[in-house]
């Protein structure tokens, strides 16, 4: 209520909601010239918010982040291209080696030694969690961990990457869809 009466009462607006100033903060704090001005303070305590001008063009940036990173699943994927050389290989019982790697360079991603995605847009490794890009983090969660404890590695370590494969690379090209219109706002307000 006293964030709700700051808000109100700055912008002289009686029709904010407790809603608005939540997708008002999901903006601000996506804002990367928010984010370097208080850098250490944001490392320490609860971030302060500034007024910036227009204050619904910033609850809509706000919407629209949260929109995208709430229902990430359901994007549109982006349209990448996909390597799969798999069929070449002769012997079925051959365990295909697991890459998971990202190529900022090249703009590609291993997914295994047979399968690589290509023609991922620059901007898409631009948007981070923490300190690496959404695509990088993803890669990271799927792959395989081996375990130094005998009792985990043959009781519970059931996780195989090649019964996965297809989705990964489809939360891939959906990511990137995220990471590509995520920035696209960021970009609008450094506008």
């Amino acid at each position: 209520d006293w964030g709700l009466n700051q808000f109100t009462t700055h912008y002289q607006d009686a029709t904010i909601t407790k809603e608005d100033i939540f997708y008002y903060t999901y903006a601000v704090l996506h804002n990367p010239d928010y984010r370097k001005k208080y850098e250490l303070n944001l490392k320490r305590e609860f971030p302060r918010l500034p007024f910036y001008d227009d204050f619904f063009k910033w609850v809509a940036w706000g919407k629209k982040l949260m929109d995208l990173h709430i229902n990430y699943e359901t994007v549109s994927p982006f349209e990448l291209q996909v390597i799969d050389n798999t069929h070449l290989v002769k012997d079925k019982n051959y365990k295909l080696k697991v890459k998971l790697k990202a190529d900022k360079v090249n703009n590609i991603i291993a997914i295994d030694e047979h399968t690589y995605i290509h023609g991922i847009p620059e901007s898409a490794w631009l948007y981070k969690l923490g300190n690496r890009s959404a695509l990088e983090w993803v890669l990271d969660q799927y792959k395989e961990k081996k375990y130094t404890d005998k009792t985990i590695a043959e009781k519970f370590n059931t996780y195989r990457f090649a019964n996965y494969k297809n989705h990964v690379i489809d939360l891939l090209k959906r990511v990137c869809t995220v990471s590509v219109e995520t920035i696209k706002i960021i970009d609008e307000m450094n506008q």
